[in-house]
Order: structure tokens, then sequence, then C-alpha cells
């Protein structure tokens, strides 16, 4: 059996100040994906600045930490099989006209800027974005009993 995959989630600070923290992590039980970790934080520059330095350079880079540090934020790392496609089909697509109904940005997000949710794009991307909001001690080792029939 191969070890179970992980991604980094993170409901922006439009998903917190909206109520919506509940609801997208609720989607994300529904779907079967395992909660591993989770934490209510206010982001600092240099953890925004880390968390987006694939973008540092680039016009937009200062709104990007702007946003993220704007408000509080609710960080996740969540496993499953292929999780990091999966949970990005869940989230929608980044622009939120391309995102589907039935997805989180589809259902819930109106702007762009603001599409609520973060998810890592790559087993890279999840590794370098858990390493900096957690410590390994944080996540949580355990069997969901329901795991076989998900």
């Amino acid at each position: 059996m191969r070890p179970m995959e992980r991604t980094f989630l993170m409901i922006k600070p439009d998903g917190v100040q909206r109520g919506l923290i509940g609801r997208i992590v609720g989607r994300l039980e529904d779907k079967g994906f395992k909660l591993v970790a989770g934490k209510f934080l206010q982001i600092s520059d240099e953890q925004a600045k880390r968390h987006y330095a694939e973008h540092e350079g680039k016009d937009f880079f200062e709104n990007l930490v702007g946003f993220i540090t704007s408000g509080p934020v609710f960080a996740m790392v969540w496993e499953g099989d292929d999780i990091i496609a999966l949970s990005r089909q869940v989230i929608g697509k980044t622009n939120v006209k391309d995102a589907l109904p039935g997805t989180i940005r589809g259902d819930f997000s109106a702007h762009t800027p603001h599409n609520l949710i973060h998810g890592s794009d790559s087993p890279e991307s999840a590794q370098r974005e858990i390493s900096n909001f957690f410590e390994e001690k944080e996540l949580v080792e355990y069997n969901k009993t329901l795991s076989p029939w998900l």
C-alpha cells in the first residue's frame, strides 16, 4: 500500500470573514478526505512572502501578501489518495469565472482576487507550504475507520 498523499489548504481572509470555515471543511470531509492538522492564525509578512515566493517580483506579489495578511486564515493539512488533484477539483478554478457550480469557488466566490481558499498544486508545493505553517509534531497520525469504504 502506498503512503497517503498530503496537501495544504487554507481558507483565506475572505472565507473567514464570510463565516464559511465550517461549510468549506464540511465539503472536504464529505469528499472523504482526512484532516490531519488545522490552525486558525494571523499570517505574518514573512510567512506570506514564503508562501507566495514563486510570485516574488511579479506585479501582483505585494497585493497577494497584503490580502493574505489582511485578516485571520484557517490553515489545514489534508490526506488522501490523489488529494492534491482531487482537492483542487473540489475547490474549483482560480479564476471564479471558470469555477464550475458545485465547487467551493463556483458556489461561494464572486471575485477572483478574493477566491476563498488556497490549495497546493503539486507534492513539492504541498511539502513547502505545510512546513511554512505547521511543525511535524502538529500533524496527527490516525486511522480513519471509514477509509475502506471511500
